[in-house]
């Protein structure tokens, strides 16, 4: 069996527990592979006979990747298999770790399950941006959200969001995301977003600290294509794919579209989307119950 992994930035502490993770993976006879950035950042004292690959590589023969971090590390996963949709486990060694959910004390059974065949794959939609002049090279695709945001100034934007040609609102505000059923959980959620199930086939249009108390977040088809104009004071502005930013100015065409590959989740027996709103966001929490 052939796994990849990712990790990144770790701390001294998690070097045991990670050379644990190869050392069980070697047990089952699997062939590993690791991005050049794991490499890089994890030091072992042991020779680990692993295969190295750069961002970009094609990783269509993979039978699962391993995302070792938080939901940034993992968001970045997604990036290094694009569309050949390998199924993903995320082992949280962050903070949150809301879709990385197995804890460190839980790898051990998760890797198990995974080798045994006892798990199931939950697909999530991601979406892509359109974009002239081209941004973000080959990477055009974000799970969690696209955002588009103020730069090097104080004062607000004006967004024009359309929705299949037709205007949906002029947003004067800090700025709009717009955030898959994934997403929803993120940064749309502490601008005032909605939580959106995964199979709800819908995107979330959320402005940053709209200078209007009439915008309010909306949910749209993600049948739908979003095009988007932006104006302001400054001639520089934000726009990001998850993590990732580049600056562009007024003059730039944005669409965004439902991408036509979708990241695969592995999820475990127990495990479910509620019972993860629950824990990680202590949602419903409340003395009565």
């Amino acid at each position: 069996m052939r796994i990849g992994i990712h990790g990144r930035d770790f701390q001294q502490k998690s070097s045991r527990f990670i050379e644990r993770v190869l050392s069980t993976l070697l047990k089952y006879k699997a062939e590993i592979h690791v991005s050049s950035k794991f490499q890089k950042h994890f030091k072992s004292s042991r020779d680990y006979k692993v295969k190295v690959f750069e961002h970009g590589d094609s990783l269509k023969n993979l039978d699962f990747f391993i995302s070792l971090g938080g939901d940034g590390t993992l968001l970045e996963s997604v990036t290094y298999i694009g569309k050949f949709e390998t199924p993903v486990l995320g082992i949280n060694t962050g903070r949150l770790g809301f879709l990385a959910t197995i804890s460190r004390e839980e790898t051990d059974h998760a890797l198990d399950s995974l080798f045994k065949g006892n798990y199931s794959v939950e697909s999530r939609t991601m979406l892509r941006l359109v974009s002239d002049p081209k941004l973000f090279g080959d990477f055009r695709f974000a799970l969690n959200d696209f955002t588009i945001m103020k730069k090097d100034t104080s004062s607000m934007i004006t967004v024009h969001v359309s929705v299949d040609g037709e205007l949906l609102n002029s947003y004067w505000a800090d700025g709009v995301i717009v955030s898959t059923p994934t997403g929803s959980t993120g940064y749309s959620l502490s601008c005032g977003g909605p939580l959106v199930f995964p199979e709800s086939e819908s995107f979330v249009v959320t402005p940053v600290s709209p200078h209007n108390l009439g915008a309010r977040p909306i949910v749209v088809s993600d049948k739908s294509e979003l095009t988007f104009r932006i104006e302001g004071r400054s001639k520089k502005f934000l726009v990001s794919l998850d993590s990732r930013f580049e600056t562009v100015d007024e003059t730039v065409k944005l669409k965004v579209l439902k991408e036509r590959f979708k990241a695969n989740l592995i999820q475990l027996p127990g495990q479910h989307y509620f019972k993860t709103l629950r824990q990680k966001l202590n949602w419903g929490l409340d003395i009565r119950n």
